[in-house]
């Protein structure tokens, strides 16, 4: 019988859930996304998908400065701003100044990227934390607009805050809302800081929301209603975000897009472990700044890569997907917010969406009548549909909803959403399943939460306008809710009421009910204690 991890082997290969970048070991292979001078550049991405360079300078006043921003062509003010500083390897700090990304001095100038493999070393930099600020244009403005902070996916090694689809500006108009698209520090600068310091992509993140906290008045924003957004492992950063008691009234509400909670938090041993491991690759001590000090970004990358490649060797609770990733540690990030320990009393509401191994599992999982076998062809099964929907329902579907069912037991109030409509992001092309009539990928749901699809069909410009004001009303209320719009049942502990986004009615619960997902088949933070 085929373990766990070789279905999950297998399941790379085949299913639409591998969209997302990550190193490429010889037996894997990823579609590549790069972040910001790569993709940009082709015309049609550049045109639709891209920030764009604006025109008419525009300044602000702030408790920090004069801002300088630009009006962007889709009709957004847009304002590039550093909003932290940090040396390699020690907490972040936010700035008292408004200054251009970079040391810029042209405010159409967009930042660059934090370093990251598979990008020339001209588009990133270690002075990288950095935020788009993209303001409406309102024809009667108020002081109390609500904010979006979106946090990029890219499995914590890639991505910046100008990546394709990620122009905010159609999506601050149509909400009504300062849309701040934000960085923070990717892999090993972000997470094995060699003393053993950890979290600082995290507590970058709590910068952000300071900063937003100080200067969204002076923007029409109101400081009190600041919501988090993000996708695949930004949307993991605001779990851990969920899970900081000290980040909590820094914002109000969150909408987690595509998080793969099946793997957790990484535990302090493991993280342990994987720092180890790092050092070595380094050959840099613990306490050794000197040395830490003087490698080069290359150096730092290629020893990143290798632990990428090589942590589930060194412990299987790291998994192959996103191994470099944020750690409860007990002080910072207080709680694992799964069914590993008893669930925090909890009040925000939330917005979960997402699409549509061990021996023991395995056993459990093909015997299932959840996933039977697509009819034999030439005598032989064809798994890989099976395969597709397991990935689906493990990684995403079945866990956040498992992550719903606690949050509403606990006092949260969640709506949960499953697209079976998107539009197929870039690189998602070198997945043959994502390019079949139907399918939706991961990071399928971006351009449609963005507004950014080049060309949009009748059925997914209805699907933006409906997502959009959905994500008004929330930012505003708490509650997607709003006129002309199917209701969105809020999800109770015994349905979760998974609203079909691009469809109609609610999503069935075929394999997610808890009896299998999460007690007869565990997810791995169960079944590796983390």
């Amino acid at each position: 019988m085929v373990g766990l991890a070789s279905l999950v082997s297998m399941l790379v290969l085949a299913a639409p859930a591998w969209a997302t970048p990550v190193p490429q070991a010889a037996s894997l292979k990823f579609p590549p996304i790069n972040p910001n001078n790569i993709l940009c550049q082709l015309p049609i991405i550049k045109q639709f998908l891209c920030p764009q360079k604006g025109t008419s300078s525009l300044t602000v006043q702030t408790p920090i400065g004069t801002a300088q921003g630009t009006l962007d062509p889709a009709g957004a003010k847009r304002f590039s701003v550093k909003y932290a500083s940090a040396t390699r390897w020690a907490p972040s700090t936010l700035v008292t100044s408004w200054n251009l990304p970079n040391g810029a001095t042209n405010v159409t100038t967009l930042p660059l990227a934090c370093p990251q493999g598979g990008v020339d070393p001209s588009a990133y930099s270690e002075d990288c934390l950095s935020m788009v600020l993209y303001v409406p244009v309102l024809l009667n403005p108020t002081n109390n607009i609500p904010t979006l902070m979106w946090i990029h996916g890219g499995s914590f090694i890639v991505g910046s805050a100008t990546g394709p689809g990620l122009d905010g500006s159609k999506l601050a108009a149509a909400t009504g809302s300062i849309v701040a698209v934000v960085q923070y520090r990717l892999g090993a600068l972000g997470f094995m800081s060699p003393d053993g310091s950890t979290n600082f992509a995290v507590k970058d993140l709590v910068n952000a929301l300071q900063f937003l906290k100080k200067i969204v008045p002076s923007f029409n924003g109101s400081a009190s209603k600041i919501t988090l957004a993000g996708q695949s492992s930004g949307a993991n950063l605001i779990r851990a975000l969920l899970a900081t008691p000290s980040a909590s009234s820094l914002f109000t509400s969150a909408i987690l897009q595509s998080d793969p909670m099946n793997f957790g938090f990484l535990s302090p041993s493991t993280q342990q472990s994987l720092q180890s491991n790092f050092n070595g690759l380094i050959n840099c001590g613990a306490s050794d700044t000197s040395c830490q000090r003087s490698l080069s970004l290359n150096a730092i990358l290629n020893a990143q890569d290798t632990l990428f490649r090589t942590a589930f060797t060194i412990d299987p609770a790291a998994g192959m997907a996103q191994p470099i990733r944020p750690v409860r540690d007990g002080s910072f990030i207080t709680s694992p917010l799964d069914s590993t320990a008893p669930f925090p009393s909890v009040n925000k509401p939330i917005l979960l969406s997402s699409f549509t191994f061990g021996p023991d599992r395995t056993n459990t999982i093909l015997s299932s009548p959840h996933y039977p076998p697509t009819p034999p062809a030439l005598g032989l099964p064809d798994a890989r549909v099976q395969l597709q929907l397991i990935g689906t329902d493990y990684l995403w579907k079945c866990s956040s909803w498992t992550f719903a069912r606690n949050w509403v037991q606990k006092g949260g109030k969640a709506f949960v959403g499953l697209y079976t409509l998107g539009a197929s992001y870039p690189g998602n092309e070198a997945v043959p399943f994502c390019t079949q009539d139907g399918a939706v990928c991961h990071q399928d749901d971006i351009q449609i939460v963005f507004g950014t699809v080049a060309n949009p069909t009748p059925a997914q410009s209805s699907l933006i306008s409906e997502v959009q004001r959905r994500y008004k009303a929330f930012l505003a209320t708490g509650n997607p809710n709003t006129a002309g719009l199917a209701t969105w049942v809020p999800a109770e502990a015994n349905n979760i009421h998974s609203l079909l986004l691009g469809g109609s009615g609610e999503a069935p619960i075929g394999a997610c009910d808890p009896s299998f997902w999460g007690q007869s088949v565990q997810y791995d933070y169960q079944v590796f204690g983390i």
